[in-house]
């Protein structure tokens, strides 16, 4: 399968979580118009999504929600397993740590870096906080891929910069300042503000 749309992997994500719920309250399957309704988007659209990752439902029930979910497993996760490095030790990397570790997903963080010393050699749900000195030797001895940036905003270059040259593939910004990475690095930012800006727009339109 090529590499899919940004926004096709963001939807699929949405589409797991979901389906997962519906799972728990016993259903077996769903139409794409019920999917579209969770997720307030056109049922073109996530017929689209599905079709794009080679899935199919039926005319008389939709689609299996164990099978898709699991279809969708396949293409999101890897077997192994991705480990990620928290860089930043307030209350949103707090939050990641604490958010994974009760998932018990395929994502799983490993490291956490931080220059405050009440913070630093601590264990924050089994997440061991090292010095931000030793971020480069730590995420090439565990094989770290991921990372996500959630310091002060003007030190977020300097440590996107870090996690290039230690190897990292993958960062999630989550501070209002922008970054600029290398092609093979993927870059996901976070704004809080514009997601805020977003909400308030369509609160005062209605």
């Amino acid at each position: 399968m090529e590499t899919l749309p940004d926004k096709t992997v963001e939807r699929l994500s949405q589409y797991r979580r979901s389906l997962n719920n519906q799972l728990a309250k016993g259903k077996e399957h769903i139409f794409s118009h019920e999917i579209a309704n969770l997720l307030h988007i056109t049922s073109v659209q996530v017929r689209r999504d599905i079709m794009l990752i080679g899935y199919s439902g039926t005319l008389r029930k939709g689609y299996d929600i164990k099978e898709l979910v699991h279809l969708i497993g396949v293409i999101l996760d890897t077997d192994q397993g991705q480990k990620i490095a928290v860089i930043g030790m307030g209350n949103i990397g707090k939050g990641f740590i604490h958010y994974l570790y009760e998932k018990r997903s395929k994502l799983k963080i490993v490291a956490a870096f931080d220059i405050n010393p009440e913070k630093i050699d601590k264990t924050y749900a089994d997440v061991y906080c090292y010095h931000l000195d030793k971020l480069e030797e730590i995420i090439q001895n565990e094989n770290i891929k991921i990372g996500i940036i959630t310091t002060p905003p003007l030190v977020a270059p300097e440590i996107a910069n870090k996690l290039v040259n230690a190897g990292i593939k993958g960062i999630l910004n989550y501070t209002p300042k922008p970054l600029s990475v290398p092609d093979d690095v993927y870059l996901e930012e976070y704004d809080m503000i514009t997601s805020l800006e977003k909400v308030a727009y369509f609160v005062k339109e209605k």
